[in-house]
């Protein structure tokens, strides 16, 4: 139930963090009702006046109840919102309970289908930080609890895994068979060291895809005849002989211009 002002919290919304401020202000005016053992007040309804025949001790409960009922009501409008209190001044403690629960059960509700529907639909891209995806994906389970609706821990990381992409599928297998019982937090922790592991396997199969590319390059150099690599073909073999007489030529031609 929800009679003070808002708190922030990003993942929450204005039910959840009315809902959630609320309950502290509701259960610390509760501590006090259970102290001078007023709580009934707020629990049942204005009894009838027994009028001015009846017995003493009818009179007695009557006019009690009546004052505790008074001192309870000041009490929860001090821990209400302006806006709150402008709609319940004219009622009683228990005319003010049933209100707030009307107004409050209505939008907890809409609040609990949104976070839920934002939860269940959330999906990891590929190539994103996982990290901020499963922290997002906590702050959606942590206002579920708050509006009432407690996901346990095998059920909450059923869920995360679930929202996980393809790169993950060896994680998740091992993780089910290996049947680990871990928390959110936990399971946070696991799943950034499989992301760090991953990214190193891809750095190491890139450096061994250049290499490869390397000797793909000599490789394509071929003899059409003998099928050689290029450093052994005949053909490659002759070409550079054939280089290297030329070369020798020209450079003595020259050789006997300068002499004569």
């Amino acid at each position: 139930m929800a009679i003070a002002q808002q708190g922030g919290d990003g993942y929450m919304g204005g039910a959840a963090k009315s809902c959630l401020v609320g309950q502290v202000s509701y259960m610390w005016s509760l501590l006090l009702l259970k102290q001078e053992r007023k709580e009934y007040v707020i629990e049942e309804a204005v009894p009838n006046d027994p009028g001015p025949n009846a017995p003493r001790a009818d009179k007695d409960k009557f006019k009690k109840h009546m004052d505790d009922m008074l001192d309870v009501g000041c009490l929860m409008l001090a821990t209400m919102t302006p806006e709150l209190q402008k709609q319940h001044e004219d009622m009683v403690a228990y005319e003010m309970i049933q209100n707030l629960k009307k107004i409050y059960e209505g939008q907890a509700r809409k609040e609990r289908y949104e976070t839920s529907k934002a939860l269940f639909q959330c999906k990891m891209s590929e190539g994103s930080p996982v990290g901020a995806h499963v922290i997002k994906m906590m702050g959606y389970i942590q206002t579920l609890e708050k509006l009432g609706f407690a996901l346990n821990d095998e059920l909450a990381i059923d869920v995360v895994l679930q929202s996980l992409p393809d790169s993950f599928s060896q994680f998740i297998l091992n993780f089910n068979m290996n049947e680990i019982e871990k928390t959110l937090p936990q399971l946070l922790g696991m799943l950034r060291t499989a992301e760090g592991n991953m990214k190193k396997d891809r750095s190491k199969s890139v450096l061994w895809s250049a290499k490869r590319k390397g000797k793909e390059k000599e490789k394509k150099w071929q003899s059409q005849r003998t099928g050689h690599w290029k450093r052994n073909c005949p053909i490659y073999l002759e070409d550079v002989k054939k280089a290297k007489a030329v070369g020798a030529s020209v450079s003595g031609t020259a050789h006997e211009k300068d002499s004569s």
